[in-house]
């Protein structure tokens, strides 16, 4: 299939790409890599990647920074913002059971020895370290942070979100903070010791922006810690991942019975860059690039201190495919940078 000469070529089951969201893409465009998504359609129109979805889950309102480069106005910005606060509020009950590449034992394994590898690196002094839950969704990161020893400050743009935290964590040690969509104004310079955000990133318009505040906000031999995005390797095609992705995961049939699932598609057709759950940054040419990361963090006095690149365990995979393939690729990077002082 052609659109604007560039050619799609399925090559996973031999099914197009308005049928199955989950099939993987090659593109022939010159200078376009060879992509692997588990997840999403690659197109390669030239399309804005606004992406914005109606049933967007963890979106760019979790901070709501906007890229002016893209020409998007404070007011798209803000029905943005206010259209995806209604969204998390209607499911923040459902949302572990939507994700199963998050709520397994085996990622959940991986995230908790991550975690305490990176407390392990602070050189702070502070008695009770507090920690910063970056656009904390359901609780995910606030559940190892507090079994770690944090006074956590768990953080999102949706109240249903910061509710279902407080009921499902009565802790003492727990507080909660309804960003702004703006900025992290509400924190002072170098007051927090602990910044860890996962699978946020690329939700979030201007998502170098979000991390210029996290060097400003951590404090000195603090960590930010960042999760669940892809690496560059991924985006310039394994043919080892192509083959992991081949073997570990069964077709979906259950995705044909969702309603939903057929009014992402029609959105599709007008914007192929449209995601179910708003992500933004899932492209060839625009995508998490941590180069850029860690330069900005640089400038605010971190360094780099760890850094894994870990292949993802999805709910469905097949275990045995998955055992034989995780030390021999990846497609996801976790990092942790210190501040110095």
């Amino acid at each position: 299939m052609r659109s604007n000469g560039c050619s799609t070529i399925p090559i996973w089951r031999g099914v197009t790409a308005m049928q199955c969201a989950t099939a993987r893409w090659r593109c022939s465009t010159p200078r376009q890599p060879i992509v692997t998504r588990p997840h999403f359609t690659i197109s390669c129109w030239g399309a804005s990647h606004w992406a914005a979805g109606s049933d967007s889950v963890r979106t760019a309102a979790i901070i709501g920074i906007t890229n002016r480069d893209d020409g998007t106005t404070m007011d798209k910005q803000r029905q943005h913002i206010d259209s995806n606060i209604a969204v998390h509020d209607r499911i923040a009950e459902q949302y572990d059971a939507r994700h199963g590449e998050i709520f397994n034992p085996i990622e959940q394994a991986r995230l908790a020895a991550a975690l305490g590898e990176a407390k392990g690196l602070m050189t702070s002094s502070a008695t009770r370290p507090t920690a910063l839950d970056f656009g904390c969704g359901s609780g995910n990161l606030t559940r190892h942070l507090l079994a770690l020893g944090f006074a956590v400050t768990a953080a999102d743009v949706s109240p249903k979100f910061l509710e279902l935290v407080q009921k499902r964590f009565s802790s003492s040690q727990l507080s909660v903070l309804q960003l702004n969509g703006e900025d992290l104004a509400e924190l002072d310079d170098g007051s927090v010791d602990f910044i860890a955000t996962y699978s946020v990133l690329h939700h979030v318009p201007d998502y170098l922006g979000a991390i210029a505040e996290f060097g400003r906000v951590v404090a000195p031999g603090g960590v930010v810690y960042l999760d669940h995005e892809q690496h560059e390797r991924y985006w310039q095609g394994d043919p080892v991942l192509d083959e992991f992705y081949a073997r570990a995961k069964p077709y979906d049939w259950k995705k044909w019975f969702v309603p939903s699932n057929y009014v992402h598609k029609i959105w599709r057709l007008f914007d192929p860059r449209h995601a179910n759950e708003g992500d933004i940054h899932v492209w060839p040419d625009d995508h998490i690039e941590w180069d850029k990361i860690a330069a900005i963090l640089a400038k605010a006095g971190l360094e780099p201190v760890m850094t894994h690149d870990y292949l993802l365990f999805r709910g469905g995979y097949d275990e045995q495919a998955y055992a034989a393939y995780r030390t021999r690729t990846s497609d996801m990077r976790c990092m942790a940078f210190r501040k110095q002082g």
